[in-house]
């Protein structure tokens, strides 16, 4: 299998080199080490292909020595650009995008951000792109409001690739490591993307959580719905909702889905989902997810099914008492990370509910990471 070239200084991924078997195989072991002790582990579901399957592109932009334009990932515990030239993760057409970007920067004179003296324009570019729709969003995201040009650098990037929806121009002005800061201006098109999820469609904004391999996602997702046993009468809490994408499929089984995420923006086009999807049994709500559970519990509501997929670093004690307090009879929790998993499961575990499946399911190719779906039932019945 070819290897990219970057491979070794991008922090991208960790297991070329390796047939996909046997990435697979070590993951699955990976996988019945840390969390064997709450259930079998179910064979890891892989890819038919899985290369180029990231949906979402992000670069951030440097000169080399010779002041050619680089743009690419950072060289890993750096903030040293490394540009690949072949990367086998990224969309293809998103590449093509970022390589013309390159090209038309020193045509328009845009000064590129310095992150030691916070001086310059240009930060990073995101492109997002919906493998099923064919539309394409493409960020710049800048550390100043005033962007000499735009009108005609957007002009001319569209000449080249006619088939980019929409460009916004993400203003971060704060000393940060963050890619996006708080403010986005539409430079061209409505400002967000629409893709088609599991029968499903979604609007895709700048700052959405969007699952980034969408043929994984939806076996995902549908696991997800599948472990939650619905028959058409259940409320359904869809907790770290985002943007509404496991909600809006499992509302097509339940009796009413209940959505609840922190980023106002994701709730916004959670809502805009609903209305496009025509769906009228779910709501979506602005906030934290373990008090709007304690809310719920106090008010002496009932949940029969939870859904939760939060981020990384896992869910909160608060979230979890919270869980257990409302009673539902299923709790599937959808994790990218492995370890808080781990440790989520220990603890809910000894508050009335067993780990009935585990089904890991491998989203990012090439990568050490793995997701995992868990059903949870209660044993109390």
């Amino acid at each position: 299998m070819e290897r990219c070239n970057a491979f070794g200084r991008c922090g991208g991924c960790s297991l070329q080199g390796v047939e996909y078997e046997e990435q697979l195989k070590r993951k699955q072991a990976a996988m019945e080490t840390l969390l064997g002790g709450f259930g079998r582990v179910e064979p890891i579901i892989g890819m038919k292909d899985p290369l180029h399957y990231r949906n979402k592109v992000h670069h951030a932009f440097a000169k080399d020595q010779k002041g050619r334009i680089l743009s690419g990932s950072y060289e890993e515990n750096t903030h040293k650009v490394v540009m690949a030239d072949n990367c086998l993760l990224e969309d293809q057409k998103s590449r093509q995008i970022m390589a013309t970007i390159r090209k038309l920067i020193p045509s328009f004179k845009i000064p590129l951000y310095n992150e030691d003296t916070g001086t310059g324009l240009l930060r990073h570019v995101l492109i997002r792109r919906g493998f099923t729709s064919g539309e394409i969003l493409v960020v710049l995201v800048t550390g100043r409001g005033v962007f000499p040009g735009r009108s005609n650098f957007v002009k001319a990037l569209r000449a080249e690739h006619p088939e980019i929806t929409t460009v916004v121009q993400n203003i971060n002005d704060k000393r940060s490591s963050m890619v996006l800061g708080e403010r986005s201006i539409p430079l061209y098109g409505p400002g967000f993307i629409k893709d088609t999820l599991c029968g499903c469609t979604f609007r895709i904004s700048p700052d959405s959580f969007y699952q980034v391999n969408p043929v994984q996602t939806e076996t995902l997702y549908g696991k997800a719905v599948e472990y939650a046993g619905l028959t058409g009468k259940e409320t359904v809490i869809d907790a770290y909702c985002g943007i509404g994408t496991i909600g809006l499929v499992a509302s097509k089984h339940a009796g009413r889905v209940i959505g609840v995420e922190l980023n106002p923006n994701a709730v916004r086009d959670a809502i805009a989902n609903c209305k496009a999807n025509r769906i009228s049994n779910a709501r979506f709500y602005q906030g934290d997810a373990g008090a709007f559970l304690r809310a719920m519990a106090d008010r002496k509501e009932h949940a029969d099914v939870i859904l939760m997929d939060p981020p990384r670093s896992g869910s909160t004690r608060e979230f979890l008492d919270s869980c257990v307090k409302l009673g539902p009879k299923r709790i599937v929790y959808v994790s990218c990370g492995p370890d808080t998993l781990a440790r989520d499961l220990a603890y809910i575990t000894k508050k009335g509910y067993a780990a009935e499946k585990l089904q890991p399911v491998d989203m990012f190719p090439f990568t050490e990471h793995v997701e995992t779906v868990v059903l949870m039932s209660s044993v109390k019945e």
